[in-house]
């Protein structure tokens, strides 16, 4: 297969001209790539049953992973969904379009092929204009996981897409580099109390105060691994995620404390003939002189090191790393999220300095 490739010049304002071909690839059940405001996404119909299980086969993703179904309009949710809980609506309401996933019991309309053989469907309204405009054209609701090779380092760039997926899909739309770079948050509003399942750009803190009530992260982000025979009810959930191709370990503890650690595990590798790279921020990038050394961005903006950190795992895969030693970040707000996608990465191998 060829993967073409298209070039939007205005990603505030494409141009329904340059979009028409990918629509048409969609509605005919083929495969594109496309931006969104939090990764790019491997599209397909996400009421195509065969369409989804090309998604499945151009990743090599676990058949039982679910999908997520994008739309472009509040009225393209009903067709999909039994029904909306309160609490789905006042989360619709805050942060639709924008980076929520939200998980509603799923309609007849929706195959088992796009959820994972759930009863449940994860659906998201991006605000990318481009993510937006595309779906929209494609007059049907766009099924579309992260556009990487199942476990990788997920794509923000068209860049990162083409190195994974040329000759797998049949076109790639390049809008340029994303903006907050890494996935949705998803909350689960089908039970009787919301759960966040993924931690993202819409943080603990902020669905709360949406809701009233404090929100609980479900236990399998906290616990580790699921294990084998458990289905996830979310992406990301129950297989390795994120992971660069080097062996990546975090490093917890106080700062000076932890720069020590990194420092002496890095010699060591270095007198081993290894190459090993150092995953830091501005703050603390003059603690560290040995292996590559990449900064995330800055602690005081978490937000630039979201945006940075699949684009920091690539650069590793590039060079060839064989290890990689890396910081880790507060536990809240949007922390919360990047802490999550680095213990995945990291096959949640942790060493805790004190």
């Amino acid at each position: 297969m060829v993967t073409e490739r298209i070039y939007i010049e205005d990603k505030e304002h494409p141009e329904e001209e340059q979009l028409k071909k990918p629509a048409e690839i969609l509605k005919a059940g083929g495969l594109v790539a496309f931006p969104t405001e939090t990764v790019y996404g491997l599209g397909a119909n996400a009421l195509n049953e065969e369409a989804a299980k090309k998604i499945y086969a151009a990743k090599g993703r676990p058949s039982d992973n679910p999908l997520i179904a994008h739309i472009a309009d509040f009225k393209d949710l009903p067709e999909l969904v039994l029904q909306v809980p309160e609490a789905g609506k006042r989360l619709m309401e805050a942060f639709w379009p924008g980076p929520l996933t939200l998980i509603f019991p799923k309609s007849r309309l929706v195959p088992y092929g796009t959820t994972g053989g759930l009863d449940t469907v994860a659906v998201r309204m991006p605000s990318d204009p481009v993510a937006n405009a595309l779906i929209r054209l494609a007059g049907v609701p766009i099924a579309a996981p992260s556009a990487n090779t199942s476990g990788r380092p997920s794509p923000t760039t068209a860049d990162h897409v083409w190195q994974d997926m040329n000759g797998k899909i049949e076109m790639i739309v390049d809008g340029g580099a994303v903006g907050i770079g890494v996935e949705s948050t998803i909350i689960d509003v089908s039970g009787k109390e919301p759960m966040i399942l993924r931690p993202g750009a819409v943080t603990k803190e902020m669905a709360s105060k949406v809701l009233g009530r404090e929100i609980r992260l479900d236990p399998a982000i906290i616990s580790g691994p699921m294990s084998p025979e458990m289905k996830p009810k979310a992406p990301g959930m129950k297989y390795k995620h994120y992971a660069p191709k080097a062996d990546l370990t975090l490093v917890e503890g106080e700062r000076e404390a932890v720069a020590e650690t990194i420092n002496r595990l890095v010699k060591e590798k270095l007198s081993k003939g290894f190459r090993v790279g150092i995953i830091c921020t501005e703050e603390t990038r003059e603690y560290y002189h040995d292996g590559l050394i990449k900064s995330m961005g800055l602690r005081t903006k978490e937000e630039t090191i979201a945006h940075n950190l699949y684009a920091v795992l690539r650069d590793f895969d590039d060079w060839n790393a064989d290890f990689i030693f890396s910081e880790s970040f507060a536990d809240t707000h949007l922390g919360q999220a990047i802490m999550n996608r680095l213990v995945k990465a990291a096959g949640y191998h942790i060493i805790q300095t004190d």
